[in-house]
């Protein structure tokens, strides 16, 4: 066996995954270490397949892409938990209404600037704004922040007066209010998956790591960082080590 297991993954679950990584080491798992890059990064390096990682977490539809290309062997694919789309503002700003569609839109239109980042939540954004019919007409005032830099510290810097980006990547950064998520209508939820990467010779871990990571025993950490759980698929066992 070749330790410690080396992941990837994508900053939206950097900071859930440290924390049920250590509950997994406190409970005998195996070490880990996990290293977390823009989610765009994430994929080009496990599809370049000149790194020998053994597992990669991301979101759902870009997991399937290297699942699709063999570099995710197959039928490992778990999905963990899902993100939802909150909404920013610089702490002691006055907070929109977006309490509906039409109001979330309003606001978008006054805001004299915009933050969005590379990820699924930025991505579902922009096609928002393009059923809305104003992309165009928010062009000179959008913003997207860096692969990897969260959209909160354009808030918080005050670069951007009205951020959009998971709630995991909001709730920890200071200077800013989340005025609260996206209403229903609109919402934007991320599933978060991983799988084992093609090549690993620690699969049987990683398989057990991955139940473990979707079991009830992980559903306070992913609560605490915004997450919410996802029931645990009937094929996977439910013990950790």
């Amino acid at each position: 066996m070749s330790l410690p297991l080396k992941g990837i993954s994508s900053m939206a679950t950097r900071r859930v995954l440290a924390e049920l990584i250590t509950v997994w080491q406190t409970g005998g798992g195996e070490p880990i270490a996990i290293e977390a890059v823009g989610g765009v990064d994430a994929v080009k390096r496990v599809q370049g397949g000149n790194e020998a990682f053994d597992t990669v977490f991301l979101a759902g539809d870009a997991l399937d892409r290297l699942l699709a290309s063999g570099r995710v062997v197959a039928g490992s694919k778990v999905d963990l938990m899902l993100s939802g789309t909150a909404v920013a503002v610089l702490a002691g700003s006055p907070h929109p209404d977006i309490s509906s569609e039409d109001a979330v839109r309003d606001a978008v239109l006054a805001a004299s600037s915009i933050g969005y980042s590379t990820g699924p939540s930025g991505v579902a954004l922009q096609k928002l704004f393009e059923r809305w019919g104003i992309a165009r007409e928010l062009a000179s005032r959008t913003v997207q922040a860096a692969p990897g830099v969260p959209v909160a510290t354009l808030v918080a810097s005050g670069e951007v007066a009205l951020g959009f980006q998971q709630l995991s990547e909001l709730i920890h950064v200071p200077g800013i209010c989340i005025v609260g998520p996206l209403p229903p209508a609109i919402a934007i939820d991320t599933v978060f998956s991983a799988g084992v990467v093609a090549g690993s010779p620690n699969a049987d871990i990683v398989r057990r790591l991955l139940s473990f990571m979707a079991s009830p025993e992980a559903e306070p950490a992913k609560r605490r960082e915004g997450m919410q759980p996802i029931p645990l698929p009937s094929n996977l066992s439910r013990t950790s080590a």
